[in-house]
């Protein structure tokens, strides 16, 4: 079984973050390992409290894995620490990782900053480098280039300006009143939509930690960046259509929609 490994926080409510991640890994036919950078008090309705894991801890969690459960692919989500973000460059250097996966988040749907000047240039300067593909939404994207998006043209652009100044591929996800939920990836110079279709389900909760952590299993299975790209859109479609509808405010997506089999039963009334 092929191995992958999300580098996050800890979302308790379970609809996002390192929850899932782990979701998405398993139904995506991976064997899920983690590194936790933060806990969190949170649900459907928002954020209560953060909590970081110390520089050192997250390196000993690094450590443990690399060195005995060696992960195929990397997914790194939400690190808002500068001394964090520089642990985990330093460790995806030191063993060589493969397939990594950064979503960039920076910005929150809202267009609120989630991360600190200064950690938000680390981030730049020590983790995007190493990327093998960068999945800004249209706000992380405008960003990372200074201005705003406003046309399928504008996304292009943008996508090739991350690309090239990184190093590295790019999946500029659309959304957020732009172009609906196509999205663009720019690698090696070319650029493909990928076309979606807009569900309406308000219960969005965990949408871009789903869609980086679906990718980052297929790269680990050994699929193209593309393909890697298309199936992720199909599995995170499918999660959307199933329709759950849990807590308060927006909820999270069914990442278990496909799994049915006698230990998924529910017992007869």
């Amino acid at each position: 079984m092929k191995t992958a490994i999300t580098i996050a926080g800890s979302d308790s409510s379970g609809g996002a973050g390192i929850q899932a991640d782990i979701k998405t890994m398993i139904t995506n036919g991976v064997y899920a390992m983690s590194a936790i950078t933060a806990l969190t008090a949170q649900n459907t309705t928002g954020v209560t409290s953060i909590l970081n894991a110390t520089p050192e801890f997250l390196g000993q969690e690094l450590d443990s894995i690399f060195t005995d459960i060696y992960p195929d692919a990397v997914k790194i989500g939400m690190v808002s620490d500068k001394e964090l973000i520089k642990v985990i460059a330093a460790k995806l250097r030191q063993y060589e990782a493969k397939n990594i996966v950064v979503d960039p988040v920076m910005v929150a749907t809202s267009g609120a900053k989630l991360i600190s000047d200064d950690a938000a240039d680390t981030l730049k300067e020590e983790l995007f480098p190493l990327a093998s593909v960068l999945t800004p939404n249209i706000p992380e994207a405008e960003e990372l280039i200074g201005r705003k998006i406003t046309s399928a043209e504008e996304m292009i652009d943008a996508a090739k300006e991350i690309s090239e100044k990184y190093h590295c591929a790019v999946l500029c996800k659309g959304g957020h009143n732009l172009n609906d939920a196509n999205d663009l990836l720019y690698a090696d110079g070319a650029y493909r939509w990928f076309n979606g279709k807009r569900i309406d389900n308000p219960n969005t909760h965990g949408t871009g930690c789903t869609l980086s952590s679906a990718i980052a299993s297929n790269l680990a299975k050994g699929f193209s960046l593309e393909e890697s790209v298309e199936r992720a859109k199909e599995y995170i479609s499918g999660a959307l259509a199933a329709m759950l509808d849990l807590g308060k405010g927006s909820g999270p997506m069914d990442h278990g929609f496909a799994i049915q089999n006698e230990y998924t039963k529910e017992a007869e009334a």
